[in-house]
């Protein structure tokens, strides 16, 4: 009798866990946002490493690079400016206060 319940319950499938706020995306769409994600890791890690090396650079040209930045990342990911905000502000703020002994 007890194993004729349990085998009853095991027969019925599990529920798959899906977020509901979230639309489903497509492989395309999912393609493309890689695409864009590493064109931004790309851009970011170019960026982080010309305010760091060139000996050259003035701070208003590193500023303006920052700001010329985080435009792009938004045009790409326009929703997104939280996480560029927790993500690749801290870092470049960092980068600029040791690069130009800024306080």
């Amino acid at each position: 009798m007890g194993s004729h319940d349990t085998a009853d319950s095991s027969e019925q499938p599990h529920p798959q866990f899906t977020p509901s706020s979230e639309p489903l995306q497509t492989p395309e769409e999912l393609k493309e946002e890689r695409r864009k994600l590493r064109r931004l890791q790309m851009m970011m890690d170019m960026v982080m490493s010309v305010i760091g090396q060139d000996d050259t650079l003035s701070i208003d040209e590193a500023a303006q690079m920052v700001a010329d930045s985080r435009r792009a990342a938004l045009a790409m990911f326009p929703d997104k400016e939280l996480a560029y905000d927790l993500i690749y502000k801290p870092r470049l703020q960092r980068l600029m206060r040791e690069r130009y002994r800024i306080q």
